[in-house]
């Protein structure tokens, strides 16, 4: 009853398969008893006419019928080998589950359709496997670096209480190392807030002045530079894109913090934006310890940072810059110059027409 109501793709291939065979054979052999009968016409008396053609015609229904019995079962048997490479994918996705993403097709034989359909789904459960493995990096590295400050305001919490003979001075230092603490990870939860709407895409198409934009974050991190010692050489010039401009300044401003952090008294760090034909482009390079292609290509990891020991910083600058440059449909590229620092270019799509509303 099931292949009645719901016949599947084997069978239908299969009465497709003979129906055709069925039709193309009494085709021919419908012209065929046309043709003897013309013969037959100018050759034989009506009666013995008729009774050849009746017999003919008899003939050619059991051939037909016989033709029909051998195409339904080599239609079924044509068509279940056809298929057996979407068997072998659908087995596939039956066992595949979120605690189990190794399972591959890895599909032998022709290189045809079903050969490139395998191939794509391959490729696929690729990409969700290493989505679900980087989400699980992330949620462990997040649980890490939360866990931490809690541990040390808890810390502090119960040292300062069983010490009973504790200064108002010794107190006080132990709720401004909470107070240090906790600002910490109010960062660091405003930084995994950003990068999480960064990866949702950009929640507005405004235009945006980068140059304008740019101006505001190095006037706003002016304090923070005078205070490490660093001279933040701006070049500013014209460059206006489409997209989100609180996103676009936490880019710029990502950017900026970390020159100026990481860079120090080794070089001035340098800040340019202009427009570079289709994309628009902002570079700022800071000078600093030489750091290592290995060292390089994890910088855009969450939580990454090259000198643990220093403390500052959540790890999450450069993460929230890619995530941001790509819900623009941008690019972040990183070099590390032989002489030591870190060069970060960040290019997005120029507005059509270099609108020049300042978002």
């Amino acid at each position: 009853m099931s292949l009645i109501t719901r016949p599947g793709i084997r069978l239908r291939l299969t009465l497709t398969y003979a129906a055709l065979l069925i039709g193309g054979t009494a085709a021919v052999l419908g012209a065929s008893w046309w043709l003897v009968g013309n013969h037959l016409a100018r050759t034989l008396p009506d009666a013995a006419r008729s009774s050849v053609l009746s017999s003919l015609a008899t003939d050619y229904a059991l051939a037909v019928a016989g033709t029909a019995l051998i195409a339904l079962g080599l239609g079924w048997l044509a068509a279940g080998h056809a298929l057996a490479p979407l068997r072998k994918i659908a087995r596939t996705a039956q066992r595949i589950s979120q605690e189990r993403l190794d399972a591959r097709v890895r599909l032998e034989g022709p290189d045809d359709e079903l050969h490139q359909l395998a191939d794509a789904f391959d490729a696929m459960l690729d990409r969700v496997q290493g989505a679900v493995d980087a989400q699980r990096r992330f949620v462990a590295n997040a649980s890490h670096e939360l866990r931490t400050p809690l541990t040390v305001i808890r810390t502090e919490a119960e040292v300062a209480l069983d010490d009973q003979d504790a200064s108002p001075e010794e107190l006080r230092e132990a709720l401004r190392s909470a107070v240090e603490t906790t600002e910490r990870t109010e960062a660091l939860l405003d930084g995994l807030l950003l990068l999480a709407l960064s990866t949702q895409g950009a929640r507005r198409h405004e235009a945006v002045d980068l140059r304008a934009l740019a101006g505001r974050v190095l006037a706003a991190g002016r304090p923070e530079a005078d205070a490490a010692g660093v001279q933040v050489r701006p070049d500013l010039r014209p460059a206006h894109v489409r997209g989100d401009a609180a996103l676009l300044e936490r880019l710029v401003a990502n950017l900026v913090e970390n020159a100026v952090r990481h860079g120090g008294a080794a070089g001035a760090p340098t800040v340019t934006v202009h427009n570079g034909g289709a994309s628009a482009v902002v570079r700022v390079a800071n000078g600093g310890d030489v750091i290592a292609p290995e060292q390089l290509r994890r910088l855009t990891t969450p939580f990454e940072r090259l000198n643990r020991a220093r403390g500052d910083g959540t790890g999450l600058g450069l993460s929230i810059v890619q995530a941001v440059a790509e819900a623009h449909g941008g690019t972040l590229a990183l070099d590390a110059p032989a002489r030591g620092g870190l060069v970060a270019e960040v290019r997005l799509p120029v507005t059509p027409g270099g609108s020049r509303s300042s978002g």
